[in-house]
């Protein structure tokens, strides 16, 4: 029995261990070639295709890889400035975001266990550990894994942080990220981004046109019908102020 254990343990192991250095090949790939879709964008065009075809919704795809010479410079400095300042400091992980969103999610299930305590029949919530995402483990993400908010995928895109940034320089990171970020019901990249809302290629967007692109990020989908929103043109302009900070290498 124990024998059987360790063989069994031994086998989980070197899977695991496989599995990383599938990864790894992968990753190390993007030095040379450009990845012209993600796991995050298959399973969207699944998504979408599949309510199109249920008459739920048109088909509507934007999706196109341009070069980072062909990306605004303001496009670069205003995503930094939104999403992640210290992204050219930091190691690809920020630990002491990842702690506060930690403390967040305890904090969080406390309070749901509080509730379920006079709701016996209302389930629980399950820890999760949401937030304090770097640029580089929104990429981890959206390449290679799927959508789960769950320790054991957090841990794994922790660790093709790592990945990424030990292959990786960080103008091609954020090169990768801004050709694969979603901005939108099937809008994904910067140059889609940009056609769809201001009718002009990536290269020719203005600071504020790009500030206001990044501020959509967390939420394309919601900021995308709600482009007239005060908090919109607030952030952005609070964006604006930030990028003459932030020096693209």
């Amino acid at each position: 029995m124990v024998r059987a254990f360790g063989r069994w343990l031994l086998w989980l192991v070197l899977a695991g261990l496989a599995l990383q250095l599938y990864f790894l090949a992968g990753i190390a790939l993007m030095a040379v070639l450009d990845p012209h879709s993600t796991a995050f964008q298959r399973s969207e065009a699944w998504r979408v295709a599949t309510a199109s075809a249920r008459g739920e919704t048109p088909w509507r795809w934007r999706q196109r890889w341009v070069d980072g010479e062909q990306i605004s410079p303001n496009l670069w400095r205003a995503v930094v400035a939104s999403e992640d300042a210290g992204f050219f400091d930091h190691g690809g992980v920020d630990w002491t975001a990842i702690e506060k969103a930690w403390q967040k999610n305890e904090r969080r299930q406390e309070q749901a266990e509080r509730r379920a305590a006079h709701s016996p029949n209302r389930p629980v919530r399950e820890a999760k550990v949401v937030g304090g995402s770097t640029i580089t483990q929104q990429l981890a993400k959206n390449l290679l894994l799927s959508g789960e908010r769950k320790l054991l995928r957090k841990g794994q895109e922790l660790v093709l942080s790592l990945m990424l940034e030990l292959v990786l320089d960080k103008r091609r990171i954020l090169e990768i990220y801004l050709n694969s970020v979603e901005w939108g019901e099937g809008v994904f990249g910067a140059e889609a981004a940009a056609q769809r809302y201001f009718n002009k290629p990536a290269a020719r967007l203005s600071a504020y046109e790009a500030a206001r692109l990044a501020v959509m990020l967390p939420s394309p989908r919601f900021f995308e019908t709600r482009q007239g929103s005060a908090y919109l043109a607030r952030r952005t302009a609070t964006i604006v102020a930030r990028m003459g900070d932030v020096k693209i290498p």
